[in-house]
């Protein structure tokens, strides 16, 4: 099991993150969280690249809120200073397991997926990114800036990242010269939120999850 502990970002602020068991054999994954928080899914995840062989951290991105409300989650999401979660908050993350061990990436869902191409668009310093149904707005960052390997995962079912969205992206990408890993399930957004039986896919969420350790093992 991991545990909470505090950050330094750029700013000089404080910034709260789930932890992970940590080995500086071991190279380094961000975990970026969905609007609903940093709840107990995000951090089950966390545990999971452990267990998998990876140190990971979720940075606290709300700085303590959490909901379980898809109104308040809206408004928590909206209310977001994107900019200054990707080159404060993000960065700190990045920063601090630098620390431990050189390689790093970033992953992420729903909102953290769109913090996840932004993260890797607008920062240097990771070795891949892998983005679960969630693009930011093209004015903030464009996919076609990503020039580390990227992976991402999309429901055909989704009404957000639709599938036209994913071919923008995928088109964009390999327009700059880019060779981006990309798959899409019979599911709907949120298909790998298993606390959410109304969009949970088994069956996708395990063969995303076996593809991005694969992909994770490939490229750090």
């Amino acid at each position: 099991m991991g545990q909470m502990i505090d950050i330094t970002r750029p700013d000089g602020g404080s910034l709260s993150a789930y932890l992970s068991g940590i080995d500086p054999a071991r190279p380094s994954v961000i975990v970026l969280q969905e609007w609903w928080g940093l709840n107990d899914h995000i951090k089950s995840i966390v545990d999971r690249f452990d267990a998998d062989g990876f140190n990971a951290l979720a940075p606290d991105l709300f700085h303590g809120r959490v909901t379980k409300d898809a109104d308040e989650a809206s408004h928590l999401m909206n209310g977001l200073d994107f900019p200054g979660a990707v080159h404060e908050d993000i960065a700190a993350a990045l920063t601090y397991l630098k620390g431990i061990n050189q390689t790093v990436a970033v992953m992420g869902f729903c909102m953290g997926g769109a913090l996840t191409i932004a993260s890797a668009a607008l920062l240097d310093g990771f070795s891949a990114a892998v983005c679960f149904y969630g693009v930011p707005p093209k004015a903030f960052a464009s996919p076609a800036n990503i020039t580390i390997p990227f992976q991402g995962h999309f429901g055909k079912k989704d009404d957000w990242v639709t599938p036209e969205v994913v071919a923008k992206i995928e088109s964009d990408m390999r327009a700059a010269g880019r060779h981006p890993e990309l798959y899409s399930y019979d599911a709907d957004h949120a298909f790998f939120n298993k606390t959410r039986p109304e969009v949970y896919d088994a069956g996708a969420a395990e063969l995303a999850w076996e593809r991005m350790i694969d992909f994770l093992g490939d490229n750090l």
